[in-house]
């Protein structure tokens, strides 16, 4: 980060966490701008761990430090379900709530220009609508994200997301239809469905339409559409209509699957609603409707009351369901969550096993991407010389000249160092 202590012509967004951060930030940046909220860091924060809000801390301390002058911003999770922790930090001036933060009138208000409310968070709980929010894309990204859903209706044992997001609640899809459209006619090859649970989108719409709907509506209604990915999904919820979408050549080969564990009683006590017969039964499934089909999970090392059998469940389910790309979280007890209260194991323990879970992912990585060694792909370009497969894969393009980000280019692959592919050109 810039020590530069000049007054920042523009508000600058900060962005920890999860893809749906991302789209707000986006959101968010183009209120504040339009409010004129010049000299102004907001920092778009992250609760899912407890590590999560330790970072938030400190990239608060870091922006001022960095920027003395600034008026520091924060909202976010970690502000929504903690206000007063954030508010009592002497480098911020104003706390904002998950609700709040997307609507243009809090960032053009009086109250939050001239200090009269430093905390404007309400119960996120009373939210029953999400707007679809226009953007004409991403900064400095390859593909664009729409947010389609926000909140969750179920409470796993370990989660605290649900108290700083609020119930479930989506967008209607004539609206989602709309943005997707916009943001095609605008130049995006890729366009990312997100959401918090995402397959529990429809639900409280009239009709009660399913996921696969809207994804096949899309298809549909935009046949411009160069590619469609969806981010990750509860492993229990994929609806027929899904499943049939995935076959269309237009859907990213790619699926991130919210398992957490590998183990049945451990699952039980997360309070998930799917086995781990499920898992392994849906990873077939994909991979027999799109053979092409790269899988990623995220998985938590370290649950209260995990045994070393029940860890290596989850070391196994790695190969079990064929996952390419693997996110582990070593647990973290959450606060106000039932999983706090079960007996916890030792840290070093936590530790111990996420470093080994991680190990079997970069296995499995490796493997994944040697089966891509001596093919000739369409890479879509994101950075400098830095691109990714349909699949998801990173690919450092090599020789190439006049690379365009959001451009696909035809790349040869001639090796893979076990985090991303060397592609060449064609």
């Amino acid at each position: 980060m810039s020590t530069d202590t000049k007054p920042l012509v523009s508000p600058k967004v900060i962005t920890l966490g999860c893809r749906l951060n991302s789209y707000e930030s986006e959101v968010m940046r183009g209120h504040a701008e339009k409010a004129g909220l010049d000299n102004t860091v907001i920092i778009n924060t992250c609760a899912v761990t407890a590590e999560a809000v330790r970072t938030a801390r400190q990239t608060i301390r870091r922006a001022k430090k960095d920027n003395p002058d600034v008026e520091i911003v924060v909202t976010g999770c970690a502000a929504q379900i903690n206000p007063g922790e954030f508010a009592a930090m002497p480098e911020v001036s104003r706390v904002i709530g998950n609700q709040e933060k997307m609507d243009a009138g809090t960032w053009s208000s009086p109250a939050l220009r001239h200090g009269e409310e430093k905390v404007l968070v309400n119960d996120i709980m009373s939210v029953k609508e999400t707007a679809g929010h226009l953007i004409d894309g991403m900064e400095g990204r390859a593909r664009a994200y729409v947010q389609v859903q926000n909140g969750c209706d179920h409470r796993c044992t370990f989660c605290i997301i649900p108290y700083g997001r609020g119930n479930s609640r989506s967008v209607p899809a004539g609206d989602v239809v709309s943005m997707v459209r916009r943001l095609v006619e605008t130049g995006h090859y890729e366009i990312v469905l997100t959401g918090v649970d995402l397959t529990s989108w429809g639900a409280d719409l009239p009709g009660q339409p399913q996921l696969g709907n809207l994804v096949q509506r899309i298809l549909k209604l935009v046949p411009e559409l160069k590619q469609l990915r969806i981010s990750s999904i509860d492993a229990i919820e994929m609806d027929d209509a899904l499943f049939e979408a995935m076959s269309d050549p237009r859907m990213a080969p790619f699926m991130h699957l919210s398992l957490q564990h590998g183990d049945n009683l451990i699952l039980k006590r997360m309070k998930r609603r799917h086995s781990r017969e499920d898992a392994i039964e849906l990873a077939g499934k994909l991979r027999q409707i799109r053979p092409d089909v790269a899988l990623g999970a995220d998985i938590i090392a370290g649950f209260p009351t995990e045994t070393e059998a029940a860890f290596e469940n989850s070391v196994r389910l790695v190969e079990d369901c064929g996952l390419a790309f693997l996110h582990v979280f070593p647990y973290s007890p959450r606060p106000g969550t039932p999983a706090a209260r079960m007996p916890q194991l030792e840290k070093a323990l936590i530790k111990a096993r996420a470093a080994r879970l991680r190990d079997a992912g970069a296995a499995a990585l490796s493997s994944h991407l040697e089966g891509h060694v001596g093919q000739t792909h369409d890479v879509l370009v994101e950075q400098e010389a830095n691109g990714r497969l349909g699949d998801f894969s990173q690919v450092s393009l090599e020789g190439f000249q006049g690379l365009e980000a959001g451009r696909p280019v035809a790349a040869r692959i001639v090796s893979q160092d076990g985090r991303k592919l060397i592609g060449e050109p064609a």
